[in-house]
């Protein structure tokens, strides 16, 4: 087939050709958006699941949607070495000058722009980008305690205000939320709890890996009534075969019912491998339909190509000891396995990998999908593990 028609698009957030299997979760996040620019209330969004199951990719579909009723966009991704007020401050800013720059005079974004000045001193912010363009006076007694809890909340009432008198509403989508602090959960609730209380015009879509839903519970209590949890999973055997069928049939190209049931076996219907096979499989093809044989060929170059990237660059961030737990839950075959058992496949206690068990939890490379069970976050890394160190064996103690 002609590459360059390739229909299939691999990529971290990139957008499929076919968003398959996700159409109540997109009707849900479409009432939630209408909803509460109308001025009524809606619990926010949380998207939980594993990686490669499309979270970004349904975050940018929520946000075009939110962009095309008229929203106001903060959008980032948390990640491991910045601060939640780090990544909100610049396009919060961002917002409230927008919302500045609209006809008329509004007391009520001024103010907002005066707090946003008062958070970014009190929380000491070393930004440049930050700092540019906030030459105005704080305002004094609001958002400026050096409590992230309490100031945070501050900001979003002010921000929320703000919109609210330009007839606007504000989206914060956040992805990657697993990696903020329980500190910076508990006055990210806050704040959005009290903007339920006020009834103010913002809504927080979020997504994270499954361990999100924990930290938001041990942050706050009420965490479960201010948000939805949507458990984002691998698409059904029909869902899957349409993400594939649907793009190269719009081209006259077809698979058979044999590849596709070839591709779902290997990929366990995750979208993210949908894709690679799908894009290997175009390329490796000559003729229509794309049969068994050529997906066997797929599955040798979609495999290289993970294990160089993919999975690699996760690979790479993990220190020796890290590898060796990794593997030795790798060793233990697919699905969650007691912590227990793969202590005694280190030859090691419990409590002595306690620290390693944590310190990948919260590089997002393992979950414990329940008290005392672990699980990998990346599906079929168990398989890359076993490939990449074949002659393992546990460490003699």
């Amino acid at each position: 087939m002609d590459a360059l028609k390739n229909p299939f698009s691999p990529g971290a957030g990139s957008p499929p050709p076919e968003l398959a299997g996700r159409d109540q979760l997109i009707e849900r996040a479409r009432v939630l958006l209408h909803r509460v620019r109308a001025g009524r209330y809606e619990q926010s969004l949380m998207l939980v699941g594993l990686r490669g199951v499309g979270k970004t990719v349904l975050l940018n579909k929520i946000r075009a949607m939110a962009e095309e009723l008229g929203y106001s966009i903060a959008m980032i991704e948390a990640t491991e070495d910045r601060s939640l007020p780090e990544l909100l401050v610049p396009v919060l800013r961002q917002i409230l000058f927008q919302l500045d720059a609209m006809a008329g005079v509004s007391d009520k974004v001024k103010r907002g722009l005066r707090v946003l000045r008062s958070f970014v001193g009190a929380i000491k912010l070393k930004v440049a980008e930050v700092e540019v363009g906030i030459d105005i006076d704080p305002e004094r007694g609001a958002a400026d305690s050096g409590d992230l809890e309490a100031d945070l909340a501050e900001m979003f009432v002010a921000l929320g205000e703000a919109a609210q008198d330009r007839g606007r509403a504000v989206a914060v989508i956040v992805d990657e939320l697993q990696y903020l602090s329980e500190t910076e959960m508990s006055a990210l609730i806050l704040a959005l709890h009290r903007i339920a209380q006020r009834q103010l015009p913002v809504v927080l879509v979020g997504a994270g890996l499954p361990q999100l839903v924990g930290l938001a519970g041990r942050s706050k209590s009420y965490a479960e009534r201010l948000f939805t949890y949507a458990d984002i999973g691998p698409l059904a055997p029909a869902d899957a075969a349409e993400a594939l069928r649907g793009p190269v049939r719009a081209q006259g190209v077809d698979f058979t019912d044999d590849a596709l049931d070839a591709i779902f076996a290997v990929t366990l219907g995750y979208p993210y491998f949908l894709q690679e096979w799908g894009y290997q499989a175009w390329n490796l093809a000559e003729t229509s339909p794309i049969d068994a044989e050529v997906v066997r060929r797929a599955t040798a170059a979609s495999i290289k190509k993970l294990d160089s990237s993919f999975f690699r660059v996760r690979f790479d961030r993990l220190t020796p000891r890290e590898k060796d737990y990794l593997r030795a839950l790798a060793e233990l075959g697919p699905g969650a396995h007691r912590s227990g058992d793969i202590a005694q496949a280190l030859g090691a206690k419990v409590q002595a990998v306690a620290p390693l068990r944590a310190g990948l939890i919260r590089k997002g490379m393992i979950y414990s999908p329940a008290h005392g069970d672990t699980a990998f976050t990346v599906p079929l890394f168990d398989e890359f593990m076993r490939r990449t160190m074949p002659q393992w064996k546990p460490a003699a103690r």
